[in-house]
C-alpha cells in the first residue's frame, strides 16, 4: 500500500468510525436522559455488553487476527483465497449458532458472571430477559466481522467501516419510534439490537459479494488451512478472553455500587470516540498491509507503515487525552446532564472520564504494536503479556475498590493498558529493522507533545473565560462548541507551526481517499 493510500485508509475508516461514535453519543444521551443511572439503564448495558464481549473474543479479537494475515497471504500468492474465506465463514457460523443456543440456557449465570451485584434486586431478572433477546447479535456481528476482514484485506474499507453506523441508526430510531407510538422504551431498544446485527451483516456480505467473495453457508470442513487457522486463533482467543476478564472485573466491581455501571459506560463512550476513530482505523488498515509486506519480504515498506501508523496514533490521541483530562467536567455536563441524569451522576462520570483519558494513548498504541505480532502469526506472545496485564488489572480494581470504590475499576483499566504497551514494545525489540523508529517519528512525537501542551493551556484559559456559561442550560452547547473549537484550532495551528504535522499531507490523503473509496 503506497504511503498516501495508507493514510487514506486510516482517514476513510476513521471518518466512518467517527460517524458511528457520534450516533452512539446520541443513543447514550437519550438513554441517560430517559433512565438516568437507574436499573433499566444498567440492565440494558449488561445485556448489550454480553454479545459484544464474546464478539471481541470470537471474531474481532481473535478469529480475525488469525484470519486476516492468512487470507492476505493467500491473496498475495493467489492460493484459492475464496475457498479459504468460505471455509472460515462456515466454520465460524457453525460454532456461533451452537454457542448462541447454549447462551440462552446459561443466561442467568452469564449475567451473574458480569454483574453479581444485581442478584439482590430487580436488575437481575431484567438483565436476563434483555440478554436473551440481545445475544443473537453475536452471530450476525461476528460473521459481519469476517466479511469486513475480507474487504479490508482487499483494500476496500468503506462498507466495513460504515457498517457500525447502522447499529446506532437503528437503535436511535427504535428509541424515537417508541417515544412516538408510546411503546415500552426498554423493549424497543433491546429488540433493535439483533435487528441491527442482521442489517450490518447484510451490508458487508453484499459488499464482499460484489468484490468477488460471495460467502455462503455450507457444511464446515476441517481442512489443513482451517487447522492452521484454529492453531493460530486459539492463543489469540485466550488473549481475547483475558481482555474480557479485565472488563468483567471492572463491571463486577461497579455492580456493587449503585449507578456505577452507567458512569463507567458513559465515560467509556467518551474515550472510545478518539480510541475508535484512531485505533480501529489503524487496526483494520495496518494488519493486512503489514501481512502483505511481510509475505513479500518488504522490510522497508513494513517499517514505513509501522512508523506512520504510530505517528498517526500520537497525532490524534495525545491531544484527545489532554482534553479528556482537562475539560471532562464541561464535556460530561453538556452531553449527559439532563432529564433523569443528575449533576452528581455527571460529576462522577467526569472523574472516570479523566482517568480513562490518561490511558487513551496506551489503548491506541496497543493497536499499533499488536499487528507486529499477528502479521508474523505470533499470537502466543501477546497472550502472555495479556495475562500479566490481567493480573495488574484485577489487583488494582478489586484491591482498590475497598479504598476508592468504583473509581478503582477505571484506574485498573488505565494502568493495565500502559503495562501492556510496555510489554508489547519490549517484546518487539527482537523483530529486526521492520520495527525501528525512524528519525521523522522521533522528531514529530516530541512536537506533538509540545503542541498538546499548548492546546491544554488554551483550553484551560478558554474554560476560565467562559465560566458559568458552560453549565447554563441555554448557553452550554454554544459555550462547549467554542471551547472545543479553541482546542482544535490551537492544536493544529501549533502542530503546523512547529512541524508536528503537515496539514498539506493530510489534505492529499483525504483527496486520495475520496478518489479511491
Amino acid at each position: 500500500m503506497k504511503p498516501i493510500r495508507l493514510m487514506a485508509g486510516f482517514l476513510t475508516v476513521g471518518f466512518w468510525t467517527l460517524m458511528s461514535r457520534i450516533l452512539g453519543f446520541v443513543r447514550d444521551i437519550a438513554i441517560a436522559a430517559r433512565f438516568g443511572d437507574g436499573p433499566v439503564a444498567e440492565a440494558f448495558i449488561v445485556a448489550f455488553s454480553l454479545p459484544n464481549m464474546f464478539r471481541r473474543f470470537f471474531a474481532e479479537g481473535a478469529f480475525n487476527m488469525a484470519f486476516v494475515p492468512l487470507f492476505s497471504k493467500k491473496l498475495e500468492s493467489d492460493d484459492d483465497p475464496k475457498g479459504f474465506a468460505n471455509d472460515a465463514f462456515a466454520g465460524l457460523a457453525s460454532v456461533l449458532i451452537l454457542f448462541t443456543l447454549l447462551a440462552q440456557i446459561a443466561m442467568p449465570w452469564l449475567v451473574l458472571a458480569m454483574a453479581s451485584g444485581f442478584r439482590a434486586d430487580g436488575r437481575f431478572d431484567m438483565a436476563v430477559e434483555f440478554g436473551r433477546i440481545a445475544f443473537p447479535y453475536i452471530l450476525f456481528i461476528s460473521l459481519a466481522a469476517l466479511c469486513s476482514g475480507v474487504l479490508n484485506a482487499t483494500g476496500r474499507f468503506v462498507a466495513a467501516a460504515a457498517a457500525p453506523v447502522l447499529l446506532n441508526i437503528i437503535l436511535v430510531s427504535a428509541m424515537f419510534t417508541a417515544s412516538i407510538v408510546g411503546g415500552d422504551f426498554g423493549t424497543w431498544l433491546i429488540w433493535a439490537v439483533p435487528v441491527a446485527g442482521v442489517a450490518q451483516l447484510a451490508l458487508v456480505w453484499i459488499a464482499a459479494s460484489r468484490a468477488g467473495f460471495r460467502l455462503v453457508m455450507r457444511r464446515p470442513r476441517l481442512t489443513p488451512d482451517m487447522r492452521k487457522l484454529a492453531t493460530i486463533a486459539l492463543p489469540a482467543m485466550l488473549a481475547g478472553g483475558v481482555v474480557q476478564i479485565n472488563l468483567l472485573v471492572g463491571r463486577q466491581v461497579a455492580s456493587y455500587f449503585e449507578g456505577a455501571i452507567q458512569y463507567l459506560n458513559l465515560a467509556d463512550r467518551l474515550y472510545q470516540l478518539p480510541l475508535g476513530v484512531v485505533a480501529i482505523a489503524i487496526g483494520v488498515v495496518l494488519l493486512p498491509d503489514l501481512s502483505r509486506r511481510l509475505a513479500a519480504e518488504d522490510t522497508d515498506g513494513g517499517r514505513y507503515a509501522f512508523n506512520r501508523a504510530t505517528e498517526f496514533a500520537l497525532l490524534l490521541t495525545v491531544p484527545a487525552a489532554a482534553a479528556l483530562i482537562l475539560i471532562a467536567d464541561p464535556i460530561v455536563s453538556v452531553l449527559y446532564q439532563r432529564g433523569a441524569f443528575s449533576a452528581q451522576a455527571a460529576s462522577r462520570t467526569a472523574e472516570i472520564t479523566a482517568i480513562y483519558g490518561a490511558g487513551l494513548p496506551a489503548f491506541v498504541l496497543q493497536k499499533v504494536l499488536q499487528p507486529l505480532y499477528f502479521a508474523r502469526h505470533d499470537t502466543k506472545t501477546p497472550f502472555h503479556y495479556a495475562v500479566v496485564a490481567m493480573v495488574i488489572n484485577a489487583a488494582i480494581a478489586i484491591g482498590g475498590s475497598f479504598v476508592i470504590g468504583f473509581y478503582a475499576a477505571a484506574w485498573a483499566t488505565t494502568l493495565a493498558g500502559w503495562a501492556m504497551v510496555v510489554l508489547l514494545w519490549r517484546g518487539s525489540r527482537g523483530m529486526g529493522d521492520a520495527v525501528q523508529i525512524d528519525a521523522r517519528l522521533k522528531r514529530r512525537a516530541l512536537r506533538i507533545i509540545l503542541s498538546s501542551a499548548i492546546m491544554g493551556a488554551v483550553l484551560l484559559g478558554t474554560e476560565a473565560l467562559l465560566g458559568d456559561a458552560l453549565y447554563q442550560r441555554h448557553l452550554r452547547f454554544g459555550a462547549l462548541t467554542v471551547l472545543i473549537v479553541a482546542g482544535i484550532v490551537s492544536y493544529f495551528s501549533a502542530a503546523q507551526l512547529i512541524g508536528a504535522a503537515s496539514l498539506g499531507e493530510i489534505k492529499r490523503s483525504m483527496r486520495r481517499s475520496a478518489r479511491t473509496e
